[in-house]
């Protein structure tokens, strides 16, 4: 799959080993040229899942600030319907939600059966700034990843298809994407001192999200380290991880609505057979319409 590493089981992850400027060799145009493709694929699939409703689909972003993870939302999933899907950002927790484990609150905004949902942000904020920032002791944010292992266990046995990107960008980019921000007023409202001063704790992070990929990548939920510093790369690597990993759950999921339509088509054509074209209703219907309407014009009286 082009140069996206996929990390499906736990192993030594080194990010210097991946370039955040790679692009496969291809050319932008072609990128983009297939990107939309690409993007009408994603929007059938959705269509599919949706109206089966037999699995549902979780898509986790991760990454440094200004790594992309809203312009991922934005252009990947530009033609999806957002009745089948909701964009959760998780932000410094609550009273509420300390008060309970650090996973409650994410469990509440998994997706049902024929939803999806993405996370812009996760709970594995609480493995990357609770122990960059020590929010919590050290013997509390080591237990976190077997826990979070568990958790997406749990999710994927109930029938959530698990999707985890790192968009992996190099601190060079992050600050050119910053001073852009600056110089441009339309995206002033993204400014924040804090977006600098996380930039002193670089070398932290990055050794958090190295944990984070050795420890929790698995063959049902795993990591993809997608390179992030050209944005039409990060799209179309990731809207090309979405569409062939969904492929043969598109299939299994037309069968299952071809069946569906098969059977209410057979009941359809028989409830012609006995009814005919005009729409009659069933003779048990009729006699209780005409109940209602004697009830009706006894009130009247």
């Amino acid at each position: 799959m082009e140069h996206l590493r996929i990390i499906d089981s736990p192993q030594s992850v080194n990010l210097q080993d991946y370039d955040p400027d790679d692009t496969g060799k291809l050319t932008k145009r072609d990128a983009l040229k297939e990107l939309e493709k690409l993007e009408e694929q994603l929007a059938q699939t959705q269509e599919m899942l949706y109206a089966a409703a037999q699995r549902s689909i979780l898509i986790i972003l991760q990454g440094m600030d200004t790594a992309g993870k809203d312009g991922t939302i934005e252009h990947v999933m530009s033609h999806i319907n957002t009745t089948g899907c909701h964009v959760w950002s998780f932000k410094v927790p609550t009273a509420e939600e300390l008060g309970h484990d650090f996973l409650w609150r994410v469990h509440q905004h998994t997706p049902a059966r024929g939803m999806m949902a993405i996370f812009n942000r996760s709970h594995y904020e609480d493995v990357l700034v609770a122990r960059v920032h020590q929010l919590v002791p050290h013997t509390v944010w080591q237990q976190r990843f077997e826990q979070i292992n568990h958790f997406e266990s749990l999710l994927v046995a109930s029938g959530t298809i698990i999707f985890k990107f790192f968009l992996h960008i190099s601190k060079d980019e992050q600050r050119s994407r910053l001073m852009e921000r600056e110089d441009d007023t339309e995206k002033a409202w993204k400014l924040s001192v804090a977006d600098w001063q996380e930039r002193h704790f670089w070398k932290d992070y990055q050794e958090a999200y190295t944990d984070v990929l050795s420890r929790c990548g698995t063959h049902d939920a795993p990591w993809y380290i997608v390179p992030a510093n050209k944005k039409w790369y990060r799209n179309y690597v990731i809207a090309q991880a979405l569409v062939r990993r969904l492929a043969p759950h598109v299939a299994e999921w037309r069968t299952a609505l071809e069946a569906r339509g098969k059977t209410e088509l057979e009941a359809l054509r028989a409830y012609r057979a006995e009814h005919g074209t005009n729409g009659a209703l069933p003779k048990s219907a009729e006699q209780t319409d005409d109940s209602n309407d004697q009830v009706l014009k006894g009130r009247d009286a």
